[in-house]
């Protein structure tokens, strides 16, 4: 039900979700489907943003396996890693290896986000019961009695209002729906920023997703079919100074890294054609309060060390939705259920971050720092180059995760339960 003037609108749903990334759209369309009024707020136009995660975890297509839609899904022009390389100045060591995984996709697969976000999209519109809202920016929660009862937005028709049962912040690292539930973040630092560029791809380059370290430098490549997504790590705070040093330093720091590249380093023409990521680790100490919960980066912010946090936000999506799906067709109390969701998807969380905390502190910030060639591998990478079976250990880490999820929900329009996963 709605009431609209010329510059304002209102609008009762059961779900407003706020944020239109893997976590939001995840969780509109695991709730649509079950049979929940959704509404997702989107503040951009579309979803061509650049420079986001675009690895698609083997957890993930499981998920998709488990809703039936895996075939369709893969039809989506997508590159697959069956194992991660590094290469360590003229060292090449395999990190992890995929092979070995009990799931159906035996890889991580490379597709540009856009790509999707809109592939759920599509699939979710076929449940009358999600709403997306593109352009709808959220600036507000409406709170009444110390209850979170809704949300107030900015569109290009005017003013939004949208009261829900339940508000959910999915809106990333930056989260307005956090800041404005005064929720507390627990920050646990980062030594280190990235900046994102393009570099035009050659057919004769290599197929593999490398990344590379040499003397103080440490670039991770991706591939996306005719160009490289290029991800340069620098310590966090030292952008200014590497641009003072001149964009033509930069490209020849690029090329010793990768001489491949050649002359396709001067795609890099201004600074604008580059892009920085402020890394930042942290995660909030309570997830909800009464009529909200925060999933995804809004929980916890990841480094992307391993690409895991659209992994970490997918899984998140997908506790939550089993967990709320029925209490919300109920009108049931959340205040218990939500923080549930925090209690089960918050040891994974601990546990990854950890992880890429270990990382910072003994593998990137020490080959920052280090300007000489490497003589000897650390003693971690030593063991993954010697014993095969050891790159299990990574990849079930990186493809899997800490308690994946599994779908629990119905399809009421269906009204047939999801396949088990089979791994073959």
């Amino acid at each position: 039900m709605s009431a609209e003037s010329s510059n304002s609108q209102a609008l009762q749903t059961t779900c407003c979700i706020v944020g239109g990334g893997p976590a939001g759209m995840v969780l509109g369309f695991l709730l649509a489907r079950a049979g929940v009024d959704v509404q997702v707020l989107e503040k951009h136009g579309d979803f061509l943003r650049d420079f986001r995660g675009d690895t698609i975890h083997p957890s993930t297509f499981e998920l998709i396996y488990e809703l039936g839609m895996l075939e369709d899904f893969l039809r989506c022009p997508h590159q697959e890693l069956t194992s991660i390389a590094g290469v360590i100045d003229d060292t090449t060591v395999t990190i992890a290896d995929f092979s070995h995984l009990p799931t159906h996709c035996k890889f991580v697969g490379l597709m540009p986000q856009w790509d999707f976000l809109n592939f759920i999209a599509e699939k979710a519109r076929a449940y009358p019961e999600f709403h997306l809202r593109m352009e709808s920016e959220v600036t507000d929660l409406i709170v009444e009695n110390n209850r979170v009862a809704g949300v107030r937005a900015k569109t290009k028709q005017g003013s939004l209002e949208i009261r829900a049962d339940l508000v959910v912040g999915a809106d990333g690292r930056h989260s307005t729906v956090r800041k404005q539930a005064g929720l507390e973040v627990i920050d646990l630092g980062a030594p280190i920023d990235v900046l994102w560029m393009r570099i035009p791809r050659d057919k004769s380059d290599p197929e593999q997703t490398l990344g590379r370290f040499q003397a103080g430098k440490i670039l991770v490549m991706l591939n996306r079919g005719d160009y490289w997504q290029c991800a340069y790590v620098i310590a966090k705070g030292t952008f200014d100074e590497m641009k003072r040093a001149g964009l033509p330093a930069f490209r020849k720091g690029i090329l010793e890294l990768a001489p491949s590249l050649g002359n396709r380093t001067e795609a890099l023409k201004e600074w604008s054609d580059i892009s920085l990521l402020s890394v930042s680790v942290d995660r909030l100490r309570e997830w909800s309060r009464t009529g909200l919960l925060c999933i995804g980066d809004s929980a916890h912010a990841m480094s992307p060390v391993g690409g895991v946090g659209i992994n970490l936000a997918i899984q998140d999506a997908v506790a939550a939705a089993n967990a709320l799906a029925q209490a919300l067709l109920n009108r049931a109390p959340l205040d218990e259920l939500c923080r549930a969701v925090q209690k089960r998807r918050e040891f994974p969380t601990k546990i990854t971050q950890s992880a890429q905390l270990f990382a910072h502190k003994n593998f990137i910030r020490p080959a920052l720092s280090h300007k000489q060639v490497v003589r000897k591998l650390p003693l971690a990478l030593r063991l993954l180059k010697q014993f095969s079976i050891l790159r299990r250990i990574p990849a079930r880490l990186i493809g899997l995760g800490v308690r994946p999820e599994h779908i629990r929900t119905q399809d009421t329009h269906r009204v047939q339960p999801a396949p088990s996963p089979q791994p073959r």
